[in-house]
């Protein structure tokens, strides 16, 4: 598969077949993935592979969490600004209309847009859950250097048949899975990620969001 291929098709799944993913298949997209541009060298990323009965039990201890607290663990990194400009903010709003639309949901059923924003905390009910690390005291720099790592693994994911959806939603219970995870008080879970194999026949996974086009986001000079 041809880069520019992966990257067009790549989307976010949010409906996985039951089939399980190997050890080996995740090590092998992982060892890909390593290959990413990290300034320095410095490869300021960590990952936390869940299946099994590993997985179920941090899809249950987030269940719990949030049953607990609905709003979840507020931090110091929001996932989104508090007020979120234009035109970030019609793009979000857009993409989740659109999303609903799929999945056959009206506007004023909060009950089921809530029931399915509870997937999230399922993997969507991928077989492999995967959580990307960073220490907190990391500059901007190595934060970007975390994504260039994710959309490294994504790519390597798609090119091996694999679906991914990269879940900021995993924000809302980050100590409570820093500390299943034993993780020291430098580190932070930024997201999560479902990896597995894509059910075709699911209409949310025929949601291709929008981009805008070149000359919306470049400022040419010298050409």
């Amino acid at each position: 598969m041809l880069v520019d291929d992966a990257i067009r098709q790549r989307i976010s799944i949010r409906a996985f077949r039951p089939d399980p993913v190997s050890e080996d298949l995740v090590r092998e997209v992982l060892d890909v993935a390593r290959w990413s541009p990290s300034g320095g060298n410095t490869q300021p990323w960590k990952v936390i592979a869940v299946a099994g009965a590993e997985r179920d039990a941090v899809v249950q201890l987030a269940q719990a969490t949030l049953a607990a607290n609905p709003r979840g663990e507020v931090g110091d990194h929001p996932i989104y600004p508090a007020d979120l400009w234009e035109p970030h903010r019609s793009r979000r709003f857009a993409v989740g209309e659109q999303m609903y639309e799929k999945l056959g949901v009206a506007r004023e059923d909060k009950l089921a847009r809530l029931g399915h924003m509870a997937r999230n905390y399922r993997f969507f009910d991928a077989p492999v859950g995967l959580f990307f690390v960073i220490d907190k005291r990391m500059g901007h720099g190595q934060w970007a250097h975390l994504g260039m790592f994710m959309q490294t693994l994504a790519l390597a994911a798609e090119a091996r048949g694999l679906g991914t959806c990269m879940q900021e939603a995993w924000a809302m219970v980050r100590q409570t899975l820093a500390a299943r995870f034993e993780l020291p008080d430098t580190e932070m879970i930024y997201c999560g990620l479902a990896l597995g194999w894509p059910d075709r026949d699911a209409a949310v996974n025929s949601l291709r969001s929008e981009r805008a086009p070149v000359d919306e986001f470049t400022t040419w000079r010298g050409f």
